[in-house]
């Protein structure tokens, strides 16, 4: 292809054909998210897809090329830890956006608030009567080889009975057109910032896509972020005081924590910024004296929250922080002990968590998941690692995992190793036929693998994002789509076709 030929002059509809026009789509081997299995444009791309014919591939890349320059020019990172060094790097984007139908989002919508509402039920439940392991529902090795269950949390009452306040769910498409959850990350979800500046980007770049267009935004996450926590108040009289906890500058997230707090008006803070006073209340450290903090949105990792709770050790926290929480003076999101439902074995068993506590079928289904401290399972999957992706059970980002299919004879020999030496630490799961959007490369449109990061919020009331991060595998043919790793990301659209 040229590069200053068109992909095309015609007109397009929903029905109109674009094998002829980008590569890789000639004969679609995954479920691709604008082109249908026969070639035709599926309905809510239709829009975009008669615009981006419109363009030739020149223009395509100058569209990109200005993105880039935005993205470089509002100071849109992230950080990657590499041989002990932090490398600040320019936040991966692709201009092609992926497209969502609302009548399909607004049933993935209600399933993500079902998972999130089950998964409190079960981690209150853990730190009080343990009901569900009583009854066995959810074995109890499950619960007692779980390092994230955290003593010092048991007995605590957070307000509304939360305890995961911000829940970013992995969604991924399989080759059946199937909505599946892959794993839940409720600890410290990150990644909510870049969506909404991947917006932002693009309402700059192509303008003129969302004149008139029923694109659902994605802009009032920090106003139902700020309200989220704020409901949240142990003064629910009061103006709340509310503040963003980091580990510092050198944490892989801290564009996100100055992000969220400044678009919020909350102060930004370190753990030397807050004491605990005698009256069990936490206090921030300013210029005209200490002033009481209501609410801390933190994203510290639980351990490191408080020395005389967790880690004796830690420079990051609050010392008598976890006291405070427990006497009600102060609200945590998410609450420590939340990781306790962030493991990968624990996801296992979220569809029976579902029936269990709400009496409801799961509306999203999980990836079929095997566990490889069951005897059976692990046979199994010992037997077929060729064929499996295998994860630890506690890591996140796409770090410790195998990918059958793409690795090498040593390594499925290394994990066997890891496997048998510590099963409970390790799942397995199918490699999925992971779907595809048409991303550009160079002069062309090609398929690239996604998944989908959605964030939930859920206090006095519950709030999905529409849409969410779109996470993109920018390497042909590759299924890891973690930026640290080599990924990338687009805007997600759910429009109203």
């Amino acid at each position: 292809m040229h590069s200053t030929s068109r992909w095309s002059n015609r007109s397009v509809s929903q029905g109109s054909s674009l094998q002829t026009f980008w590569r890789g789509f000639d004969a679609p081997r995954h479920y691709d998210e604008m082109i249908g299995p026969d070639g035709q444009v599926r309905a809510s791309a239709s829009n975009l897809a008669r615009h981006l014919l419109s363009l030739s591939v020149d223009e395509m890349r100058r569209r990109q090329e200005a993105a880039e320059r935005a993205i470089m020019e509002m100071g849109i990172t992230f950080t990657v830890y590499s041989e002990g060094e932090n490398i600040d790097r320019a936040w991966p984007f692709d201009v092609i956006p992926r497209t969502l139908s609302a009548v399909e989002w607004q049933r993935t919508e209600i399933g993500l608030i079902q998972r999130l509402t089950a998964l409190n039920r079960f981690i209150d439940d853990i730190y009080h009567e343990q009901r569900i392991v009583k009854d066995g529902i959810v074995p109890r090795w499950v619960v007692e080889t779980s390092g994230a269950r955290l003593a010092a949390c048991v007995g605590a009452n957070p307000i509304h009975g939360v305890w995961a306040h911000i829940c970013g769910s992995d969604l991924v498409r399989d080759a059946d057109g199937t909505l599946y959850v892959l794993e839940d990350n409720l600890r410290v979800p990150s990644g909510v910032s870049y969506m909404i500046e991947n917006r932002i980007v693009m309402k700059q770049i192509f303008a003129e896509l969302f004149a008139g267009r029923d694109i659902q935004p994605v802009e009032d996450y920090t106003s139902a972020l700020y309200d989220m926590l704020a409901s949240l108040s142990p003064r629910p009289g009061d103006e709340p005081e509310i503040v963003v906890l980091t580990p510092g500058i050198f944490n892989s997230a801290y564009f996100e924590h100055s992000y969220l707090a400044q678009k919020m008006g909350a102060e930004l803070v370190e753990g030397a910024d807050l004491v605990v006073t005698d009256d069990d209340c936490v206090h921030m450290k300013t210029v005209d004296g200490l002033v009481r903090v209501d609410v801390i949105y933190s994203r510290v990792n639980a351990e490191f929250l408080d020395p005389d709770a967790f880690r004796a050790d830690s420079l990051l926290g609050v010392r008598g922080l976890v006291r405070a929480w427990r006497a009600g003076k102060v609200a945590l999101a998410n609450a420590p002990g939340t990781g306790v439902a962030d493991d990968k074995v624990v996801y296992a068993f979220v569809p029976e968590m579902i029936r269990y506590y709400l009496g409801e079928d799961a509306i999203l289904p999980n990836v079929e998941t095997w566990l490889c401290s069951d005897d059976k399972h692990r046979k199994y999957v010992l037997g077929n690692l060729d064929k499996l992706v295998v994860k630890p059970a506690s890591e996140s980002g796409g770090y410790g995992m195998l990918i059958g299919p793409h690795a090498t004879t040593a390594q499925r020999q290394e994990f066997c190793g890891l496997i048998e030496n510590n099963p409970r630490n390790y799942i397995a799961q199918p490699t999925l036929s992971l779907s595809t959007v048409p991303t550009l490369v160079r002069d062309s449109i090609e398929p690239r693998h996604v998944d989908l990061r959605p964030f939930i919020l859920q206090g006095k009331s519950s709030y999905v994002t529409p849409g969410g991060l779109t996470r993109v595998a920018l390497r042909q043919g590759s299924l890891v789509v973690n930026s640290s790793q080599g990924g990338g990301s687009k805007d997600t659209w759910v429009t109203g076709n």
